[in-house]
C-alpha cells in the first residue's frame, strides 16, 4: 500500500461529492448522489467512471460517457475501488467505499438510527460523509450520535445549508454540537492521504460548495 497516494474530495452541495483516486495507474472519477437540486447552482454534467446513488437514479445531472451505475444495494469491484451499498429506509442506500487503502461511507439522506447490518458495513471507515442539515434527514444532534456510532476518522459533513438548501441548518450547529470550532473561508476540496489520516481523536472537515 502506498501510503503516499492522494485522493481529492469535493462537495457539491446537498448529499453529492466528487471523489478523484488512482487506485491503479488510471484516475478514476466517482460521484455520489449527482442529483438536480430544486434550487441553486449545480454543475450541468459531469463525467464520472462511477456514479453512485443513494436515492435512486432519478433526477441525475447530466452524466456524459458511459458510467457504471449503482443505485441498489450490492458489492461489486470496478476499477479498483471496491464498492459495497447496503440498504436504507424507504428503498434508499448508504455506501461504503474501499480504494487506495482508504474506506469512505456515505449515509445519503438518512433521517433513521442505523441498524445493525448498517453498522456492520458503515463502521470503521477513514471518512464519513454525515447529512447534518435537518431537513428531511439527520439534525446536529442525530449527525453526532451517528458519528459515535460509526467512529470514522475523518467527518465531512453534507446536506448542511447552501444555495441548494438554504432551509437546512449552517453546518456550524454541527460544529457547535461535535464540540469543534467552524473555520471561515472553508475549502473546496480536500486532499485525502492515508499517511496523514488521524489516529486517535476525530478530526471535522468542513467543505464549502465547489
Amino acid at each position: 500500500m502506498n501510503l503516499n497516494i492522494n485522493m481529492h474530495i469535493s462537495w457539491l452541495g446537498g448529499t453529492t461529492v466528487k471523489i478523484v483516486a488512482k487506485p491503479f495507474d488510471e484516475e478514476v472519477v466517482i460521484v455520489i448522489d449527482p442529483y438536480k437540486p430544486a434550487e441553486g447552482t449545480a454543475p450541468r454534467s459531469l463525467s464520472p467512471q462511477v456514479a453512485l446513488f443513494t436515492r435512486g437514479s432519478g433526477d441525475s445531472i447530466t452524466l456524459s460517457g458511459e458510467p457504471f451505475i449503482l443505485d441498489t444495494p450490492g458489492e461489486c469491484d470496478i476499477k479498483g475501488v471496491l464498492i459495497t451499498s447496503v440498504a436504507g429506509a424507504e428503498g434508499q442506500t448508504m455506501i461504503r467505499l474501499d480504494a487506495e487503502g482508504v474506506s469512505l461511507a456515505h449515509l445519503g439522506l438518512v433521517n433513521k438510527s442505523l441498524n445493525q447490518k448498517q453498522r456492520e458495513v458503515l463502521s470503521d471507515v477513514d471518512v464519513l460523509f454525515v447529512p447534518v442539515g435537518g431537513v428531511n434527514t439527520y439534525d446536529a444532534e442525530d449527525a453526532v450520535k451517528a458519528v459515535n456510532e460509526l467512529e470514522a476518522r475523518v467527518i465531512i459533513p453534507i446536506a448542511h445549508q447552501s444555495d441548494n438548501d438554504p432551509k437546512a441548518a449552517p453546518v456550524a450547529q454541527f460544529c457547535k454540537a461535535m464540540g469543534v470550532p467552524a473555520k471561515d473561508g472553508a475549502e473546496t476540496k480536500v486532499i485525502i492521504k492515508k499517511k496523514d489520516l488521524p489516529t486517535e481523536d476525530t478530526s471535522v472537515i468542513v467543505l464549502a460548495k465547489e
